[in-house]
């Protein structure tokens, strides 16, 4: 599958009359838990020619493949690729946008070239925002949270779609930086022991042998867990004070930068 996923993002290139800077897994195989019918999740950042940028109309900044961007060779049904254009990142990158810090920290890599991304992630201490990063967690984890234990038998996947947020959002108030994308880690350093742990080793077993529904195991414990853990992390983040300075002009630069250095 790798082959063909470089093939297609080389399709990209050519048929859009873009360069790729950076693609990588992200969703279930980035996280370390895909199941055998899990798609490809492919995420990328990609750079136009100068002219594109020298226009007085706004452009379309995204690429979807196959989904509403079409290509002139087949892709395998499990692909789904989505493509960010470069000043777009790079103004998400500015508001510290999860999403697109999950990417720069994806352990599945497909293609990298050119110097953007290294500079992207030398950056990133200075523009990580952690209240951001426990805003956009913890409203993922209370979305996910609010009605999934009204069923006896649920999808496995949303009980991930609650822990992962959760547990990154206290990987940020513990560790004060981006979490990692591998869910083990996580576990591994925020719950090394106890019943949430065996709850959730289970969980992992399910998902990776392919089963999709689960009973509810321990709802009153899991319950207990996440309500507590909610209500921390909310009244953390009213408390946490962080002054960052203006990033524009160095992210105006890389930008500039990497326009001369891809296209000359």
């Amino acid at each position: 599958m790798r082959e063909h996923i470089l093939m297609v993002l080389e399709q990209i290139e050519k048929d859009y009359d873009i360069k790729i800077l950076y693609a990588c897994e992200s969703g279930s195989r980035a996280w370390g838990f895909p199941s055998k019918e899990s798609d490809y999740d492919i995420r990328f950042i990609y750079i136009h020619k100068k002219e594109w940028y020298l226009s007085i109309d706004q452009r379309r900044d995204v690429l979807e493949v196959p989904k509403h961007d079409k290509l002139s060779i087949p892709v395998d049904k499990l692909l789904d690729l989505n493509g960010w254009e470069l000043t777009k990142a790079l103004r998400l990158f500015r508001k510290s946008n999860p999403p697109l810090l999950e990417w720069l920290h994806s352990n599945i890599v497909y293609y990298q070239a050119y110097s953007a991304i290294n500079k992207m992630k030398e950056l990133e201490s200075q523009i990580f925002s952690p209240i951001s990063g426990i805003h956009h967690y913890l409203k993922m984890a209370i979305g996910n949270y609010r009605d999934y234990l009204k069923c006896k038998e649920i999808k496995i996947k949303r009980y991930f779609n609650i822990f992962r947020p959760l547990l990154a959002a206290k990987w940020i108030e513990k560790h004060n930086e981006f979490p990692p994308n591998g869910f083990n880690q996580l576990i591994e350093d925020l719950l090394p022991t106890g019943e949430i742990r065996k709850i959730i080793d289970n969980l992992i077993k399910q998902k990776m042998a392919g089963e999709v529904l689960a009973l509810n195991p321990g709802t009153e414990v899991i319950n207990h867990f996440l309500e507590n853990e909610i209500n921390h992390l909310e009244q953390y983040v009213k408390e946490l004070l962080v002054d960052k300075p203006d990033p524009t002009e160095l992210l105006n630069q890389l930008f500039r930068m990497t326009l001369d250095e891809v296209w000359g």
